[in-house]
């Protein structure tokens, strides 16, 4: 009788083991794919990241080292969310130290890393600047550290950025740098002022 009890539960074990399987096979299945939903549907942050769509004229200065005179320069900007709302990419353009300058920057919000990101190109390089950063409401600001390559180094450089957001119509960014003292300094500034 034990046997046939055993043998019973054996049968009915491998019996509806395939279904218990196939149910957990599906819990976990929708788990991931909300995981993704919640990875790739665009956020509020980036709804807030959408209110700087539009045309700014740019005005900037820029140290070539600590303590030196900036150069000074004007441009346009004009950024537009794309991929859905899920990035925000802007196109530069003006002069910098009389010539020509063009330049992509793409914004976005990683709903799982909880951070900023912010790729930089332009036509006086041909790396990938790349920073992630965290924002704070109080001074509406957005901090980013990343790094560049210096081809006068040879070598990856660290640097710290910041946008802070003024009001609806006015932006400032500004970039530091690492002088060969290790010491931080300020190296870039740019003033949007919405068209």
């Amino acid at each position: 009788m034990k046997q046939l009890f055993y043998f019973c539960f054996l049968a009915l074990f491998f019996r509806l083991s395939p279904l218990v399987f196939a149910q957990e096979n599906k819990e976990e299945q929708a788990a991931a794919q909300q995981k993704w939903m919640d990875y790739m549907t665009p956020s509020n942050t980036h709804k807030m990241m959408a209110k700087n769509v539009g045309e700014w004229t740019t005005t900037m200065e820029m140290w070539q080292a600590p303590n030196s005179v900036p150069t000074k320069s004007v441009g346009t900007c004009k950024s537009e969310m794309i991929l859905g709302g899920r990035y925000m990419q802007s196109k530069y353009s003006g002069n910098v130290m009389g010539m020509p300058f063009e330049g992509i920057s793409t914004d976005g919000y990683d709903n799982a890393k909880n951070v900023y990101i912010n790729t930089w190109i332009d036509n006086m390089g041909t790396g990938i600047m790349h920073a992630e950063g965290k924002y704070d409401n109080g001074t509406k600001t957005i901090t980013y550290v990343g790094t560049m390559f210096d081809p006068m180094q040879n070598t990856d450089v660290p640097y710290r950025q910041t946008m802070q957001m003024v009001d609806d119509n006015h932006m400032i960014m500004e970039m530091f740098n690492i002088d060969k003292n290790s010491k931080e300094y300020k190296s870039l500034h740019v003033d949007y002022v919405r068209k």
